[in-house]
């Protein structure tokens, strides 16, 4: 048996996953594995058998995983009994999904494996491979778009690529317009509009509008990609909570024009935190943030700070509903409170709109 082969390997937009595939002279494997720092989060390797390259044995290969190579796929779980071609690289292409924690193998235009964002998070490798055609303890099989969501998924991710790197069907610069049209529509016109992608995808932007009393920053951008974990975390509702843009807001009676774009600033590093983290944001979770007002540790994100009378209606993305949350800068012992148990977060939205703590930002007194 000769070593095996890396044929393929791409890390994921944001530098926290590689995907790779690999061959011998007997079997070819898909697998995705997290980047040094984040093996404590994800220290198992994610692996996909995708085809056999000799006859099929007929049990389980027990005999490799003793040996700590790959195992070749049993015959009862095979649909080509004889073995396949070995894959030529330059016909591979892997495609990474849009929250960027989950790939699809593709070959000579054929879909061949899918290994969900979703199974990063859980305790055992979830897997499907073309190859197979009946559930094992390697694989699944992945079927058709008629019978298999991710396989249906994995289309869909095929084609928003493709709109994305075709200049005539991009879609930002209606997803731009409309975005910017929800807020103009609330707080008047954008005054200024600051890029905070850095020239990678995807185009981000922070757009400012004021009022006679305050100034207003919303995030544009953001909701273009679902945020990682939401899939496990929310199950079928997930489509209400994977998309988000933020939001701050501060009195002009407290702060310059200067030093309210110096504060709306963490929302920059916000932007990026559910992707370069492989996590997510939602109702009261907290951040930490070197761009909090003097005497602040960081913020909480909410919603609920937010009255009716002030709350915006933003375009769906991609058929989802998109969640704005306001940026609130929250004290040492809040942010202490709010991280030490479960819920932590909602009680102390719920303590700050007790005290009549709104989404605009002013001086306040801790409620912790």
């Amino acid at each position: 048996m000769r070593q095996s082969d890396i044929v393929a390997e791409v890390s994921n937009d944001k530098q926290t996953l590689t995907a790779l595939v690999e061959q011998d002279n007997r079997v070819v494997y898909f697998y995705i594995f997290a980047r040094e720092d984040l093996r404590d989060r994800f220290p198992k390797m994610r692996a996909c058998w995708v085809r056999n390259l000799v006859p099929a044995p007929v049990n389980d290969d027990t005999d490799a995983m003793e040996q700590g190579i790959a195992p070749m796929l049993a015959a009862q779980y095979c649909r080509n009994l004889e073995g396949e071609a070995p894959l030529d690289p330059a016909q591979i292409q892997i495609l990474w999904n849009e929250s960027d924690d989950g790939a699809a193998l593709w070959y000579q235009g054929l879909l061949l494996a899918v290994i969900p964002g979703w199974s990063l998070y859980i305790d055992h490798s979830v897997c499907y491979s073309a190859g197979c055609i009946k559930q094992n303890p390697l694989t699944f099989p992945l079927g058709s778009a008629s019978t298999n969501t991710q396989c249906e998924l994995a289309e869909k991710t095929r084609l928003f690529w493709r709109d994305w790197q075709n200049e005539f069907t991009n879609p930002w610069p209606k997803i731009q317009r409309k975005l910017l049209e929800s807020y103009e529509d609330r707080f008047g016109p954008s005054l200024k509009y600051y890029l905070i992608n850095q020239g990678s995808w995807p185009p981000m932007a922070i757009s400012q509008h004021e009022d006679e009393e305050n100034y207003y920053f919303f995030t544009v951008g953001m909701s273009i990609r679902p945020m990682p974990q939401i899939d496990i975390v929310f199950n079928d509702d997930a489509e209400k909570h994977r998309r988000i843009e933020l939001a701050f807001s501060v009195g002009k009676e407290y702060v310059t024009e200067e030093n309210a774009v110096q504060m709306a600033s963490a929302l920059s590093g916000y932007a990026q935190v559910p992707w370069t983290t492989l996590s997510w944001l939602g109702e009261g979770h907290t951040l930490m943030s070197p761009m909090a007002p003097l005497g602040f540790e960081g913020h909480v994100i909410s919603s609920a700070l937010c009255g009716p009378a002030d709350k915006m209606r933003l375009p769906k993305i991609y058929g989802d509903p998109v969640n704005q949350f306001w940026v609130s800068p929250v004290f040492t012992s809040e942010l202490e409170f709010a991280q030490a148990k479960p819920n932590g977060g909602f009680e102390l939205v719920a303590a700050m709109i007790e005290n009549d703590i709104g989404f605009v930002f002013a001086p306040r007194s801790a409620v912790i």
